[in-house]
């Protein structure tokens, strides 16, 4: 039998398909339009998973999530108009959380410019400035050369993300199958691994040589690059601690004598603290040091440490502190030649394990707590019992982070735990969960959020449904941004103003649409209900009311007197 003939061209609808498949895409998150109508007659045929969400902004989470564990480029679409500005926020957040994401906005067709039309805006100048890199196609023709840049782009040096504006009238025009071509290596991160300066690794390593009580402080550069296994001998040859923030989550497994766990503001207590002040070298890896992982650029104090500054960002080391080492490179090339450097050294952990035992002991009190409303520690420790150690969970930001980023041991190393830590948007766990279930599967994942973020995403529970996920909410429930309410307590004397609102019973919500919950107010009944949601083949919610914040004891120095 003859193998049919293929077309010498395509439309550019089509070269689009075969490009995001050219580079590895199995999945895109993305929501339909007007000016999508050729792109989703290309996708109708071809074979990739289309993940129809509620709107924009949480395809581009979900697109977020998925990179993030899956280690390959997450892919969104959406239409013109309202859709780029709301496909923007997670642009956004992946971009300055160096997660590789590549959104297409469809758009007016290129005759259509400047004439008052529909939805018309100037997506190359919204979108310049927040990514990565962003492109406006004009000729079908540029299809496969743009595709190739920006998968190019978002993979190599600080990964990051990519807009592509893909107007109407180039979605239909031809496109030379000659031309369609890809480097499927582009599809992960890091596609190109950069190594450091031979010279400087030295100088490095004599310092190391001389610390009496070095310390790493890792961000989310060592979980991106691959680069636990490296981190894990260093300090076991030197026998120094490792801390993280709250992205590097994963850098080690938390369960080790060598880790401290989070440190800075939130998520740092006063014990981890005492660790990053006690260091005389500290090498930072794969972490700017900002405002919250240094407490405002308190602990360390500049100057009062040697600085050795690891990242694939040359801009990065010296921003914040005196370096006294930079090492510009890929974090596992950097630690791996560190590791080639030097010598096993002697070196006492006393002190970080009695500063843990210390920390959890307090914990502890306040996870055991049969008062009500149930303490935010209580669900921390119930989950953590519930969970395998290969779980994931996704934290939005207000209360769920700085107690899962203190208390929630990640057991093991990688992608176990994650937050949206760069904007700190509500709203992201549910959406980044979805994209987390499709990158890895195999394991049960966990999205923890607070009622606030909930109002912000429950449409998306409907996409839960649809595809029947066997992913698990649990929704720390108080009426309150209480983040917000918290700091009023803190630093405007007890004068609150609008952050209360209704409260909400998110189980009946959830199961109006189709989702399996549970409402608990009795902390001995947290557990059971956590092991019949997490164990349940499809969408759940357990809804559970809490403390709130700024009744609390959330690690947050600012809240600390």
């Amino acid at each position: 039998m003859n193998k049919p003939v293929e077309a010498a061209t395509l439309t550019g609808a089509e070269a689009v398909v075969e490009m995001l498949k050219l580079h590895g895409v199995e999945i895109v998150f993305g929501l339909c339009g007007d000016t999508s109508l050729p792109l989703y007659d290309a996708f109708r045929s071809s074979g990739l998973d289309h993940v129809l969400t509620r709107d924009e902004r949480h395809a581009a989470y979900m697109a977020d999530g998925y990179a993030r564990v899956s280690g390959k480029v997450g892919v969104c679409e959406g239409p013109s108009g309202g859709g780029a500005t709301y496909i923007l926020p997670g642009l956004v957040e992946a971009n300055e959380s160096s997660i590789p994401i590549l959104a297409i906005n469809t758009d007016i067709s290129v005759g259509s410019r400047n004439k008052f039309t529909l939805t018309e805006l100037d997506q190359r100048a919204l979108m310049k400035p927040l990514t990565k890199w962003n492109a406006v196609l004009d000729r079908s023709a540029d299809i496969p050369r743009v595709f190739r840049n920006a998968f190019e782009a978002m993979t190599t040096g600080r990964p990051g993300s990519a807009h592509i504006a893909l107007p109407f009238d180039v979605q239909n025009g031809p496109v030379e199958r000659a031309d369609v071509w890809g480097d499927p290596t582009y599809g992960r991160f890091p596609s190109r691994r950069v190594a450091p300066d031979p010279a400087l690794v030295e100088l490095a390593a004599k310092l190391l040589r001389k610390a009496k009580a070095p310390l790493f402080i890792c961000g989310g550069g060592v979980v991106l690059s691959g680069a636990e296994g490296e981190l894990t001998a260093l300090a076991e040859k030197l026998n120094a601690p490792v801390a993280t923030t709250v992205s590097g989550k994963g850098s080690i497994d938390e369960r080790c004598a060598h880790s401290v766990g989070v440190v800075g503001s939130n998520g740092g207590t006063p014990e981890t603290r005492a660790v990053v002040d006690a260091a005389d070298v500290i090498v930072f890896v794969g972490c700017r040091a900002g405002s919250v992982t240094t407490e405002r650029w308190r602990h360390p104090v500049d100057g009062a440490a040697r600085i050795i500054h690891i990242d694939v960002d040359p801009a990065v080391p010296g921003r914040n502190y005196k370096v006294d080492v930079p090492l510009i490179g890929d974090a596992r090339l950097c630690l791996s030649s560190l590791l080639e450097s030097l010598q096993g050294r002697e070196g006492d952990l006393t002190f970080v394990d009695q500063k843990k035992r210390d920390k959890f002991k307090a914990f502890e009190v306040l996870a055991n707590s049969t008062e009500t409303p149930i303490k935010p520690e209580r669900v921390v420790a119930e989950l953590q019992k519930a969970l395998d150690p290969d779980a994931i969970v996704v934290a939005d930001p207000g209360t769920p982070c700085p107690y899962f980023s203190a208390y929630y041991l990640v057991r093991g190393t990688g992608r176990r735990f994650f937050s949206n830590r760069a904007h700190g948007a509500l709203g992201y766990s549910l959406a980044a969960a979805i994209g987390a279930y499709f990158g890895r599967p195999a394991v049960k994942t966990v999205a923890v959020m607070g009622d606030g973020s909930f109002g912000m995403c429950a449409g998306e529970l409907e996409t839960l449904v649809r595809r029947k996920l066997p992913i698990t909410l649990v929704v720390i429930s108080n009426a309150t941004y209480g983040w917000i309410k918290a700091g009023q307590k803190a630093g405007y004397a007890q004068r609150y103003f609008s952050v209360d609102f209704s409260e909400t019973d998110h189980a009946k919500v959830a199961e109006a649409f189709g989702v399996k919950s549970w409402r608990v107010t009795n902390p001995n009944e947290l557990s059971g209900t956590l092991n019949k949601a997490i164990s349940f083949g499809g969408p759940t919610l357990v809804d559970v009311v809490c403390q709130p914040l700024h009744e609390a004891r959330a690690p947050v120095s600012e809240w600390v007197a």
